[in-house]
């Protein structure tokens, strides 16, 4: 047989169903199961302790569900144990706590998928022992683990859509960065297109007011022409004005 997985849980020996049995025989026996036990030599059957009732051993299956796999043509059941524990079982079960706890390498503080495995085996195994002496008791501590079990999958699912969320925003402040930077290359592109475009303005204009000082210049050079031409004509025509009148007196 393979071996299970260990756990702080006690189960029982596990007992084997053959394939070859599972048809009932002319009697009506549905099963023939044997003790996980070599079979060169016959074995007696271990001794008989004192377990809990058929209805807290009903009770207990329906809290802890036996293990059943298979290992070629043999179907294995291993069932949760139904012997009342000791003090020295509470003791054993604390000391396998912090071994487990050593080997596997938990974590002391914060998140522990290990060490939150290792303690919820051993809050079942506290609600195995519970629920032979009680079987009230052990379904009320149920109900306590199912509540804790729901609380910390809420949460866990909390923190898994707020880190995808987290994730998300990262994402898209990412996008927006590369589009920011895209943008501020756009600008500063359009930026040097209006500089160039100032610049070239700026050269026109001064080309322009070069060009108007220069008209203006000939204007005034011409208007000062004429004006001088105009004084001249003014003064001969004076002057041959004043001969014309002068000789009748």
């Amino acid at each position: 047989m393979s071996a299970h997985t260990e756990s702080l849980l006690k189960y029982d020996t596990p007992v084997s169903v053959g394939k070859s049995t599972v048809r009932k025989s002319g009697k009506g026996r549905p099963f023939k199961v044997s003790q996980h036990q070599p079979t060169d030599f016959p074995v007696p059957p271990p001794p008989k302790t004192k377990s809990a009732s058929p209805e807290d051993e009903e009770i207990l299956n329906v809290i802890f569900p036996p293990r059943e796999w298979m290992e070629g043509t043999q179907l294995w059941i291993q069932r949760a144990s139904s012997t009342p524990s000791t003090r020295a079982d509470v003791v054993n079960l604390e000391e396998a706590l912090d071994r487990k706890l050593q080997q596997r390498r938990a974590l002391e503080t914060g998140i522990c998928p290990i060490r939150r495995e290792l303690y919820s085996q051993c809050f079942d195994e506290l609600i195995r022992q519970v629920t032979i002496n009680c079987a009230e008791r052990g379904l009320l501590l149920l109900r306590v683990r199912d509540e804790i079990h729901m609380t910390i999958a809420a949460y866990q699912k909390l923190y898994e859509s707020s880190v995808v969320f987290g994730m998300r925003k990262a994402l898209q402040g990412e996008q927006d960065k590369v589009d920011m930077r895209q943008r501020i290359d756009d600008l500063e592109k359009e930026k040097q297109e209006l500089t160039m475009q100032l610049n070239e303005q700026k050269a026109e204009r001064v080309a322009n007011e070069k060009r108007n000082d220069e008209k203006l210049d000939a204007q005034e050079k011409r208007h000062m022409e004429q004006i001088h031409f105009l004084k001249k004509t003014n003064q001969q025509l004076k002057a041959q004005l004043e001969g014309m009148v002068l000789p009748k007196k």
